[in-house]
């Protein structure tokens, strides 16, 4: 049993000596691999900008619709005004809540309260 034991110790392989000299080799890239490492680097910096120039649509020259030439009028809101009476006087064959819908998006109001002495630009509708 003890040769069993012996045999086993003797095949192991032997451990280098603390500050061998063999020598150790460099990591050397191809032309290839310096191409795909360069590539993966730069790739968060192409998605960026194409997310960027694509969720930028809205924003283009400022047409929608087609409606290049759409002119606007401003009016001082006066006390008691609303926008449902706006809307009425300036459309009054459309339905008020699509006039009150384009004149808050027009003018960035979160909700259709308005002020006495507010300047609105409103729509021409024609």
């Amino acid at each position: 049993m003890s040769a069993v034991v012996m045999g086993a110790a003797s095949a192991a392989p032997a451990m280098p000596a603390f500050g061998s000299t063999t020598p150790r080799t460099r990591l050397r890239l191809t032309k290839r691999g310096r191409a795909v490492v360069t590539g993966l680097a730069a790739l968060p910096l192409v998605v960026g900008v194409l997310v960027g120039v694509l969720s930028s649509g809205g924003a283009v020259a400022g047409i929608e619709g087609g409606r290049a030439g759409t002119t606007f009028e401003t009016v001082e809101v006066g006390a008691g005004d609303t926008l449902w009476g706006i809307a009425e006087a300036i459309a009054p064959s459309s339905d008020p809540r699509d006039v009150i819908y384009e004149i808050m998006r027009l003018n960035g109001l979160d909700d259709a309260v308005v002020q006495p002495g507010q300047r609105l630009v409103l729509p021409t509708v024609g």
